[in-house]
């Protein structure tokens, strides 16, 4: 029970990160500036990478090692099953693109703020994920310290990227002319599937435990296709941007190094 609490304050903390960055719908009326929206999209980039590959791929790839298998094999057929899921989940659920205007999914007659907010939720998937799995991990090793800080620093990394990014999904929302109120009320939602994911995956851990190396390197895929896929084009949409560059590498730069600091 007490694994469970962990992970409920780890993703509970990545939820309410989302809604204080959907709060920013307060204080800024007007539409968001190309630089800020490269910023923030950049930024939650860099996370991403630095949580997928410190945080999730090598811990999956020393699982299986100390466990005598072949190191690689899970890690890389976790990240491809990952990258597979989130691909389906990519070309099945209707969503819309902020910052393009791209929808994509099943053509559905729904209405644009729902395919916004259904865009960003697709990212909040994974994101929920890792950091249940992550807390799962660290309760199989009979609570290991070493292993909860590493926990510790991806929910804080995850929380950090979700500031912007709930910015990025309440003020366009804000933008088609909902009232502030509800703009930020359906950015917070839009991050309610990550403490339901992590949970979930916590309540199941004890049956998971056999497959932890896959499933965690699964979230890391599903991740880095989400980056990959949309975070990264949309910071520079179509255009060489030293600016977005320059976020990522910041964001890859302070997840590393919580990681490397607290783990």
């Amino acid at each position: 029970m007490r694994d469970f609490w962990w992970a409920a304050g780890g993703t509970g903390f990545i939820f309410l990160m989302t809604c204080l960055g959907s709060a920013m719908v307060f204080f800024f009326q007007k539409r968001t500036s190309r630089a800020m929206q490269t910023l923030f999209l950049g930024f939650a980039a860099g996370v991403m990478i630095a949580a997928a590959v410190f945080g999730l791929l090598l811990p999956a790839i020393e699982e299986t090692a100390a466990a005598g298998q072949i190191s690689w094999l899970p890690a890389a057929g976790g990240l491809f099953l990952g990258v597979l899921f989130l691909y389906g989940l990519d070309k099945f659920i209707p969503h819309l693109h902020a910052f393009t205007g791209v929808r994509e999914g099943v053509p559905a007659a729904l209405k644009r703020t729902t395919l916004l907010v259904s865009a960003v939720t697709l990212h909040n998937i994974p994101e929920g994920m890792a950091v249940g799995l992550a807390f799962a991990l660290a309760a199989q090793h009979g609570g290991e310290p070493a292993l909860y800080l590493s926990a510790l620093a991806l929910a804080l990394g995850i929380g950090i990227q979700n500031f912007p990014e709930g910015a990025a999904v309440a003020l366009p929302l804000r933008q088609e002319g909902l009232r502030a109120g509800k703009s930020f009320l359906l950015g917070c939602l839009s991050g309610f599937v990550e403490p339901v994911f992590g949970l979930l995956v916590v309540s199941v851990a004890d049956l998971l435990a056999p497959y932890m190396p896959w499933l965690l390197a699964f979230a890391a895929g599903a991740m880095l296709y989400v980056v990959v896929e949309e975070l990264i084009p949309e910071a520079h949409l179509g255009e060489h941007s030293n600016l977005g560059t320059l976020a990522v590498m910041g964001g890859f730069l302070i997840m590393m190094i919580l990681d490397v600091a607290l783990g």
